[in-house]
């Protein structure tokens, strides 16, 4: 299933939770510079959903904060869940 994140890079602590017109919330650490930002919300949304990185394939917006992101469709309840909830550390 294709799901749509927003990545908030320069948080003091990485966090997932909560929706931007529609997408995810991935609070990461990493500065926004040589795609680091990407990755490190990449493995961010796969640990959330108790997946491996490998099952996260990104799909469009490499160098946007909007990303469309690749995901198994048996995931789907969590990330509702994480879509739901404020913040998810």
């Amino acid at each position: 299933m294709r799901v749509a994140i927003r990545v908030r890079p320069g948080a003091k602590v990485t966090t997932i939770g909560g929706s931007h017109d529609g997408a995810l919330v991935v609070r990461v650490r990493e500065r926004a510079v040589d795609g680091r930002a990407t990755e490190a919300a990449l493995k961010a949304l796969a640990g959330a959903l108790g997946i491996r990185s490998a099952e996260v394939r990104l799909v469009a917006g490499a160098t946007s904060r909007t990303k469309l992101v690749e995901v198994p469709d048996d995931v789907a309840d969590t990330y509702r869940r994480l879509l739901a909830s404020p913040t998810r550390p």
